[in-house]
């Protein structure tokens, strides 16, 4: 039984009535001639979904990702140093003096997942390190995914590959050039380290550029865009609402009259609607914002985007 027929078979009641829902009226849309413009908060790298995004973006179904700084180094992380990485089933048992003892052997925490610092972190440090040098003394600068793109291109880490290269979500976006933005990506391991040479003056800060270049390519992208965009938004915080508000943007902001509303969208999320809370703000929200409208295809699937995720991915490839 494929992953489509088991969710059209089981999934039929509640939250995963929602998710039959919502991965049956992706396929319409794709099939109509939509894309999908994905979004992605948490650690959904550490989770590898690259198993199952890296196909999608192979298939042609991915017009665009955004993500948080953490999603764009962590899957090349799990890429270099997928066998030094640290499993812990039973997490949610370890005491203050564990978390210390797992500081001090330079294990970092996610969950139940550590990754090691020394064989992730600091051998993509060196590498990307030179590349920021390289800007910084042609005094030239480019947006963070760029420089992952060039460093992945280069194959200089070919030969430092753990994990099965096909499952890399980021290594499939490079080979096509797949349009990224990482808004916020200061907030992040790699942010951090170019902000802590930069304070050494070892480089320049204008070699990284920012949020405001992201945003400007970003309405570049959608202006350009001719098929109907989907967007599925894993998660909630600055990777999802950066991009959805290109639209109001371009019509209050800029005054501009042809711009399509977002096509589709879909949201996997566990939290809860609140006083301010955009996480778990339901889609109705987003029509007063002017990002959807009345007519959208909206879902709101209250749970484990690590779950749920790769569920859509596969009904969508008919696994």
């Amino acid at each position: 039984m494929s992953v489509r027929d088991f969710v059209n078979e089981h999934y039929r009641h509640f939250n995963a009535g929602t998710v039959q829902r919502a991965s049956q009226s992706l396929v319409d849309t794709l099939q109509s001639g939509g894309k999908v413009f994905l979004t992605l908060a948490g650690a959904m790298s550490t989770a590898e979904i690259g198993r199952s995004l890296a196909e999608m973006i192979r298939s042609g179904h991915v017009a665009a990702i955004s993500c948080t700084g953490a999603n764009l180094e962590e899957d090349v992380f799990n890429l270099v140093a997928h066998d030094h990485y640290v499993r812990l089933p039973h997490y949610e048992d370890l005491a203050p003096s564990d978390e210390e003892a797992l500081l001090a052997r330079h294990l970092n925490r996610v969950t139940d997942t550590c990754i090691p610092e020394e064989e992730a972190i600091r051998a993509i440090e060196h590498e990307v390190l030179r590349l920021w040098k390289e800007a910084s003394d042609e005094d030239s600068s480019h947006l963070p995914h760029r420089y992952l793109y060039r460093l992945l291109a280069s194959g200089a880490l070919e030969d430092a590959y753990q994990a099965d290269p096909q499952n890399s979500w980021l290594l499939a976006a490079a080979q096509v050039n797949l349009p990224l933005f990482v808004p916020g990506w200061e907030d992040s391991t790699l942010g951090n380290i170019f902000a802590a040479r930069c304070s050494e003056g070892v480089v320049n800060p204008s070699a990284v550029l920012g949020g405001v270049h992201y945003m400007t390519e970003l309405m570049t992208f959608y202006r350009s865009t001719a098929h109907p965009l989907a967007f599925l938004q894993a998660g909630g915080g600055i990777a999802g609402d950066f991009p959805i508000c290109v639209v109001p943007l371009l019509h209050q902001d800029l005054g501009e009259t042809d711009v399509s509303l977002w096509a589709w969208f879909a949201q996997i999320t566990d939290a809860t609607a609140s006083y301010g809370g955009y996480s778990g703000a339901p889609p109705n929200e987003k029509i007063t914002w002017g990002k959807l409208s009345a007519a959208t295809p909206r879902f709101n699937i209250q749970s484990d985007a690590s779950i749920v995720l790769p569920l859509m991915f596969g009904y969508v490839l008919d696994l």
